[in-house]
């Protein structure tokens, strides 16, 4: 059974990477796009990566890597414009099928957590077999074409651009800033300035910890165990709080950062650019404010609960 849902889940990337090969492809066609070889290249090589990245040797998928990141450095790359539907369009769907658009998302939840509860070897690709039943259910209640899927994906996915990567690099970079010792050098340097056995400034240093590294890696997964290994165990954990709530805590806080840096890009970049909105960091400042108060309520929290 395991062997089945590894299958299953190369099977998913796969997809991915055809999906990909043809927002290339469309890329390619696209003469309005003034940057469209370097933006062809770009959908290209990573749904090379995508489709052959479990047989590709290291060093090659490292190239294509590198390769993506010189594109964007040397803004090779832009995103192709596509003809904006009609408002008044738009709002006749939305009174048609009203709260039905809400079905599909919901069901790739459901699916999703059902599976990887029922069946334990499924947990990697219980999202994939999810996103093909919610896909169907759409195309069901709304009576769409495979064409019109296909289309609407290549959209989606032009308008995410190079943000779309960015959890995948972030969060590959903090499972080697963990293996590099990146943990013990912050416990060096926090250690010069936490007073030994504080427990306010060493929980203080714990979240802000994680606040500014989420904030600096864009991704809370990534930050907890770094900080965790530098801050938490040695300032917080070794002074006698609770493990389980003082981690919790940790990791919650982690996501005060993530509120505050464009590096979170599925977070605060994608909702302005899919969005359309003219101010690209306007989502960031909207969260600033909750973002302050929460931060005092994580402190708060950790320094009376966890100990």
């Amino acid at each position: 059974m395991t062997q089945f849902f590894d299958n299953l889940l190369e099977f998913f990337f796969v997809l991915i990477g055809l999906q990909l090969m043809y927002t290339a492809f469309k890329t390619a066609k696209d003469t309005s796009n003034s940057k469209r070889m370097g933006s062809t290249i770009f959908w290209l090589d990573l749904g090379l990566l995508f489709m052959f990245g479990k047989v590709l040797p290291s060093v090659v998928s490292g190239l294509l890597v590198v390769l993506l990141g010189l594109i964007t450095l040397f803004k090779q790359f832009e995103i192709s414009q596509f003809t904006p539907i009609k408002a008044e369009v738009l709002e006749g769907r939305a009174k048609k099928f009203g709260n039905w658009i809400f079905v599909p998302v919901l069901s790739l939840a459901v699916v999703s957590v059902g599976l990887a509860m029922k069946i334990e070897a499924s947990s990697k690709s219980a999202i994939g077999v999810a996103a093909i039943f919610s896909i169907i259910l759409a195309m069901i209640i709304f009576k769409s074409t495979p064409k019109e899927m296909v289309q609407e994906s290549n959209r989606m996915i032009q308008a995410m651009g190079t943000s779309g990567i960015l959890p995948q690099l972030l969060g590959a970079l903090g499972a080697i800033f963990a293996l590099a010792g990146v943990g013990d050098v912050i416990a060096q340097i926090i250690g010069g300035f936490v007073p030994e056995g504080n427990r306010l400034f060493g929980t203080i240093a714990y979240v802000l910890g994680m606040v500014v590294f989420t904030a600096i890696m864009g991704n809370g997964f990534a930050a907890f165990t770094v900080i965790t290994a530098g801050i938490g165990v040695p300032f917080v954990i070794m002074q006698g709080a609770d493990p389980a709530i003082a981690g919790a805590l940790a990791l919650t806080a982690g996501y005060c950062g993530t509120l505050l840096t464009p590096m979170a890009a599925n977070f605060n970049i994608l909702p302005a650019s899919l969005l359309e909105m003219e101010k690209p960091y306007g989502v960031i400042k909207e969260q600033v404010p909750v973002t302050i108060i929460m931060i005092v309520v994580h402190i708060v929290l950790m320094y009376f609960w966890a100990f």
